[in-house]
């Protein structure tokens, strides 16, 4: 059954609580997923079950291939690795060593018998191992800004401009520089005031400069800049007035302090912090970014989740607008970077991601054990509340305020204040926008083991896998296509309208092979498509003695900056020169090397686009597959949303008649078989309590039909309970119609099951230029 939610895009977190015995019933705990766009909060104090209701709420998005970004200040996500759908012993014993060992028992028959007790867990919670497996295989990381313990992530390689939805938002613009200054300035331990400070002032005019001219900044950059600025001017003061170079130089001398620190250069090792790329992978598959940041100090946990949440709003500002839940964004632990009185540099992203991300179907989850470390004015936007035991009655006041003074008709508020104070662990209130009432659930068991905090070692050894893999793709040398040449000459002699140009020798030998370099400009057009892009090329193409033709195809790409730049007019006159073939040299103007390049470029360079059929979409220009599936998946969520919606609304008519003239029906039979019956009758409604998001009974299916027979085969079943029986009938055809339905609607909006086809744009020859084409000799 719990695959028919999945289907139907429905968390599901636990099982319902009775709330005057206090136990765990048949009824398991919904949720939409789609309403987590409105933002969740989890409160409760240690010991509550915070981290196993947060890391279902990941395993759950990530089996609907929905990713997630978490923000993990104390260590205890990263247990989301720690998975095995074979549930073997020895996989479990690194896990639980230390524990073993605590407790004073062997390792091994520790791991045997957690590695037992995880999997009947599992099925206890009505989960299978492939449920398990399905999410084993969802791509995990644990990235540690400024260690090396996980993998590396280049956080400080420059201070990227935003995008033009930010830029050109003047307040969205503004509070993208204020944060960014103020978490630089927490990175050297200055607290400064934007209106008074100096140090604020200076940076924020030196930033804004750069981003307004659409140039990103490295740290050393901003460093060279501090002191030596561009501008004459702060306003209408004089520079060397407002800020003396004295007094910037120390300024520059802190932030050089950071780059000379032993561990700085952790901080530029890795990839960079892109956002699309923590999210998806290469296939558009959704994966699970988790960034733990417990070995780094206040400082510099403040800079980095102040630069990760700026980061995420750039990413997201360039996202189209969707109602179905996208992706989400997940802190552990809230208190420091969110408060309700102070403005530290986190604050002013994070209300903004929580006033704006539900348009772009980003939603927020924050986790925190006292309510009073959130700021008020972010409570408003949070529509779903997760509420474990609390200690305090502070505590305990402040979360009644928070539910609005509508505690629900179920509860009254001394009720709850008594049941905070004395929820079991993993107990929690469910307070939702999107729920009529308040409701009281368990956590499901989780499919990742819960060890607690990881250490460093134990991310070392988790992401050896991954860091090894990038190393070895960082060390791939593309292989060199020049040739070895025997010897060399004293000359070399082309004709005089053949422009060549020679490097700089700073070896002194002076030994130099030929280039054939060459700038070219092309123009892809289409007007049906909206398509017109210029793109400029750099090509280098190695030239032997041994040439008989310009084979471009073993031509390399060059950085277009240094594309003809950089060079001389004339080589020493100690220059040797290894020889090229005849036809290169007397090519006059290279004018048949640039009809060759022209032909070989109209020939095979293209701009390969994808599209889908059904649903109709294309894939913008420089869209690679993976973020083309990315956005195809968001057109099939939210078709497969408004086709959820329509099946609400046809079935709950149907629902309603069935249940009335079940009611009656039961009121026609005697109490005690009506009670024998009951189970049965709450399994036939649990397929359509499933597509309405309610809580639904686990035992479902066609278990209903089975309970009807039995019924019959009594003997003593007089008219009405015949009735009865014939009621439950009609409830389980329309559940079966409605599983029908609902997986066929399933493998409608399947992106695996979509097509997705290649085409490309082809360059028309007027639309190929080779702006500049030489011979360049290079050592």
């Amino acid at each position: 059954m719990v695959e028919l939610y999945e289907k139907l895009g429905l968390f599901y977190i636990g099982q319902d609580v009775d709330k005057e015995t206090l136990d765990t019933t048949d009824a398991l705990t919904l949720l939409k997923n789609k309403n987590f766009t409105t933002h969740a909060a989890i409160i409760g104090m240690t010991g509550s079950g915070k981290t196993g209701l947060g890391v279902g709420l990941i395993e759950e998005a990530a089996i609907d291939n929905i990713p997630s970004i978490i923000i993990d200040p104390k260590g205890d996500m990263g247990n989301l690795c720690l998975t095995d759908p074979d549930f073997s012993p020895d996989t479990f014993q690194p896990w639980v060593s230390d524990e073993a060992r605590a407790k004073e028992e062997d390792p091994a028959s520790y791991a045997e018998k957690i590695s037992t007790m995880w999997k009947g867990g599992i099925e206890r919670s009505h989960q299978t191992v492939e449920r398990v497996s399905k999410f084993d295989a969802v791509e995990k990381t644990i990235y540690t800004p400024g260690s090396s313990a996980g993998v590396s992530l280049n956080v400080l390689s420059s201070l990227d401009a935003p995008p033009s939805q930010i830029i050109e938002d003047s307040d969205s613009f503004s509070s993208y520089i204020k944060t960014t200054v103020s978490s630089l300035l927490a990175l050297i331990g200055v607290e400064a005031d934007p209106v008074e400070s100096k140090e604020y002032i200076l940076l924020a005019q030196l930033i804004t400069k750069s981003w307004l001219a659409g140039e990103s900044l490295s740290l050393e950059d901003l460093i060279g800049r501090v002191i030596s600025p561009s501008f004459k001017k702060i306003g209408v003061l004089p520079l060397e007035s407002f800020y003396p170079q004295a007094e910037r130089f120390k300024l520059a001398t802190k932030f050089n302090a950071v780059i000379a620190s032993p561990t700085f250069s952790a901080w530029l090792e890795g990839d960079d912090l892109d956002i699309q790329k923590l999210l998806y992978d290469d296939n558009g598959k959704a994966k699970i970014s988790i960034f733990s940041i417990s070995h780094l100090n206040d400082d510099e946990r403040m800079f980095f989740v102040t630069i990760l949440l700026n980061k995420y709003i750039a990413w997201m500002r360039r996202q189209s607008g969707t109602s179905a839940l996208k992706t989400i964004l997940y802190m552990d632990e809230i208190f420091g970077f969110f408060p309700p009185t102070k403005n530290p540099p986190s604050k002013e992203p994070m209300l903004l991601l929580l006033k704006q991300a539900r348009a772009f179907g980003v939603g927020i989850i924050l986790s925190t054990q006292n309510p009073v470390d959130l700021d008020y004015k972010g409570l408003s936007n949070i529509g779903t509340w997760f509420i474990g035991r609390l200690q305090t009655t502070q505590d305990i006041d402040r979360v009644i305020d928070g539910l609005g003074g509508k505690v629900g008709s179920n509860y009254n508020k001394k009720e709850i204040k008594t049941l905070l104070a004395n929820l079991k662990k993993r107990t929690f209130f469910l307070k939702s926008a999107h729920l009529d009432d308040i409701r009281l659930f368990s956590t499901r068991w989780v499919m990742s083991y819960l060890k607690g905090p990881l250490k460093r070692d134990e991310i070392s050894t988790l992401m050896s896998h991954q860091k090894a893999q990038l190393k070895a793709e960082a060390a791939a040398e593309p292989q060199s296509l020049v040739q070895t040449v025997e010897g060399y000459e004293n000359y070399a002699t082309l004709d005089n309208t053949i422009p060549q140009y020679f490097d700089l020798d700073l070896t002194e030998q002076h030994h130099y092979r030929a280039n054939l370099v060459a700038k070219v400009s092309l123009h892809f057009f289409n007007q049906t498509r909206g398509i017109d892009e210029q793109e400029e090329h750099c090509f280098k193409l190695a030239l032997n003695s041994d040439d008989r033709t310009l084979d471009w195809d073993h031509s390399e790409k060059d950085e277009l900056e240094a594309c003809l730049n950089d060079l001389v007019a004339q080589a020493p006159s100690t220059a040797k020169y290894a020889p090229i073939a005849d036809f290169i040299a007397s090519d006059k103007a290279l004018k048949k090397a640039t009809g060759s390049l022209k032909g070989w470029l109209y020939r095979n360079y293209r701009m390969n686009l994808y599209r889908s059929k059904s649903p109709k979409l294309e894939s913008t220009p420089y869209e690679s597959l993976g973020d083309f599936k990315v956005r195809l998946k968001d057109l099939l969520d939210d078709k497969k949303e408004v086709d959820i919606e329509k099946l609400q609304e046809r079935y709950r008519k149907k629902e309603k008649v069935l249940l009335n003239r079940l009611s009656r029906a039961q009121e026609r039979v005697e109490k005690e078989k009506a009670d024998s019956s009951g189970s049965l009758v709450s399994a036939g409604i649990a397929v359509l309590g499933a597509l309405f998001g309610r809580s639904s009974t686990a035992k479902v299916g066609r278990a209903i039909s089975r309970g009807s027979r039995v019924l019959k085969e009594r003997g003593d079943v007089g008219r009405a309970e015949e009735r009865l029986a014939e009621i439950e009938e009609d409830i389980q055809q329309l559940a079966e119609e409605l599983e029908d339905k609902i997986d066929a609607m399933t493998d409608k909006y399947d992106l695996d099951l979509i097509t997705i086809e290649e085409f490309a744009i082809k360059l028309r020859k007027t639309d190929i230029e080779v702006d500049e084409i030489a011979v360049v000799w290079q050592v």
